[in-house]
């Protein structure tokens, strides 16, 4: 076995000495030859980072609570008046034997959803009262552009 293996580096023997040359005759320079592809991969994994950052997160902050019934059709009835007059405000149904719970918005403050909740019963949309009651809620961050240029 030990003639085997000192017979097979005896044959690799040149091929080393040719490799060391190689280097030898460029002066001890290294050329890289860049990917071009290796761009492309950068450039996706920024896009792919900025839109983590753009992405909803949850806090604490209020909703309203519009309805608690056990009749589906009501139920139904105002979200679909709401979904007409706030199309860009998030409204949530929930089941809890035996009543519909329907919720709406997503307020940073008790301030903001006391006055969309003024605004909701002057519309007379909802049946009864509305409470603003405390939950974790969706925040979707403003869109920052990254791209500026700070250098100038």
């Amino acid at each position: 076995m030990k003639i085997f293996f000192c017979c097979i580096g005896l044959l690799l023997l040149p091929f080393c000495a040719v490799c060391q040359t190689a280097v030898a005759d460029t002066g001890g320079i290294v050329l890289v030859q860049k990917d071009s592809r290796i761009d492309l991969l950068g450039q996706k994994m920024a896009d792919y980072n900025k839109s983590l950052s753009l992405k909803a997160y949850s806090t604490k902050g209020f909703r309203l609570m519009l309805l608690s019934t056990s009749d589906r059709s009501l139920a139904m009835q105002v979200r679909s008046k709401l979904l007409q007059q706030y199309p860009d405000e998030g409204i949530y149904m929930s089941y809890q034997t035996p009543y519909i719970k329907l919720k709406f918005g997503n307020f940073e403050s008790r301030e903001e959803a006391d006055k969309i909740r003024k605004s909701l019963l002057s519309q007379k949309i909802v049946p009864g009262n509305i409470y603003i009651v405390p939950e974790m809620i969706e925040v979707k961050p403003k869109s920052i552009n990254l791209d500026t240029d700070t250098s100038q």
